[in-house]
């Protein structure tokens, strides 16, 4: 029997992810304005560099996590499945797609409930947080979090996605004292993400303030959800609206270093555009704690988890590689590191 409805939708993403243009137009990272100053004399031994860290309270073995992506379809339940099988052997966190779908029917439910997969690392559910406005609320969020025996909760916020999305979800209104309460109420930390327009300092802060205790600022660079949304659309007006956006959203390293100049200690997940280890270098440079990884890892999950699991394996690789070409032999020197130039600026000099 065809998906109908939130199935078929999710099914329709993972396919154009997968075969169509869904990144945005001439708009990158801003990473690419970060390079590292090689150290030809490292004084360390490149098999003695740990990337182990920990997340939620969480030992992970290595600062990265598989991004939300998926749920609620047949060919989201083999994805998240691979996923989950891979997360688990690289010790990785992992985040499930909007769990929405898991609530409002009983179609591939298996699709969300990954933790026989991954029992041991860390897990995010995930709900958009308008749904707030349209029934959910603290009951609905904890069974979610139950059901999935996730370790915390993902609220998305995703405004440009559901204007462009033909059955969108428009009223953003007041979400801000939901939030709040659902911080209280919730059994687990709820962290907030965009799904790749940005999060700034200014609204980080605002997040931080009632509660939230994580931020991830899925920036720009990455896959645009107003462009897929586009290709999907059956309404004239939206796919010629959608054109004007192209470019929207804020660079992920711009997020980055705009949530840490208003929060300092808040566990900090970069993500959008992110493909590989030397991208996740530059982010930890700049304040980032945790790299999440979404796009690079989809087109191997729909094969197999050994496919996914070496994808993963050279981002680690990868980063170790630069951690050596510096000269750090763990994260916390990564972070610290003076061998680094922000466009054009070395910090060599300028470190304490």
């Amino acid at each position: 029997m065809a998906e109908q409805g939130i199935n078929k939708r999710k099914t329709e993403h993972i396919r154009l992810c997968l075969t169509d243009q869904v990144e945005g137009v001439n708009k990158s990272t801003g990473l690419e304005g970060i390079s590292f100053i090689h150290n030809a004399l490292p004084e360390i031994n490149f098999n003695d560099i740990n990337i182990e860290t920990t997340f939620l309270n969480k030992a992970i073995k290595a600062p990265f996590l598989v991004s939300s992506m998926t749920g609620g379809s047949e060919l989201a339940t083999e994805i998240n499945h691979n996923l989950a099988i891979a997360a688990e052997q690289r010790g990785w966190v992992i985040a499930l797609g909007s769990t929405r779908a898991l609530l409002e029917g009983d179609k591939h439910q298996d699709s969300f409930l990954i933790r026989k997969q991954a029992p041991s690392v860390p897990l995010i559910a995930n709900l958009g947080a308008v749904q707030l406005n349209y029934g959910y609320g603290t009951e609905q969020a904890q069974k979610i979090v139950d059901m999935t025996e996730a370790d915390a909760l993902y609220l998305h916020l995703n405004t440009l996605q559901e204007v462009i999305q033909d059955e969108g979800d428009l009223n953003f209104d007041t979400l801000l004292p939901k939030i709040e309460e659902l911080c209280k109420v919730l059994s687990v930390p709820v962290g907030v993400k965009e799904v790749g327009f940005g999060i700034d300092g200014t609204v980080a802060k605002k997040l931080h303030d009632v509660g939230v205790s994580f931020i991830d600022v899925a920036g720009a660079g990455g896959t645009s959800w107003s462009q897929v949304e586009k290709l999907r659309s059956k309404d004239p007006l939206r796919k010629r609206a959608a054109e004007a956006f192209n470019n929207w959203g804020i660079p992920t390293k711009d997020c980055i270093v705009s949530v840490r100049s208003e929060l300092n200690n808040v566990p900090l997940v970069a993500s959008g555009g992110m493909k590989t280890g030397l991208d996740a270098a530059k982010a930890i440079t700049i304040g980032a704690d945790v790299i999440g990884f979404a796009r690079s890892l989809l087109q191997a999950a729909t094969e197999s988890a050994e496919a996914v699991i070496e994808v993963m394996e050279q981002i680690e690789f990868e980063l170790k590689i630069t951690m050596f070409g510096i000269g750090a032999k763990d994260l916390g020197e990564l972070k610290n590191t003076k061998r680094v130039t922000i466009m054009g600026k070395s910090l060599l000099d300028e470190r304490d």
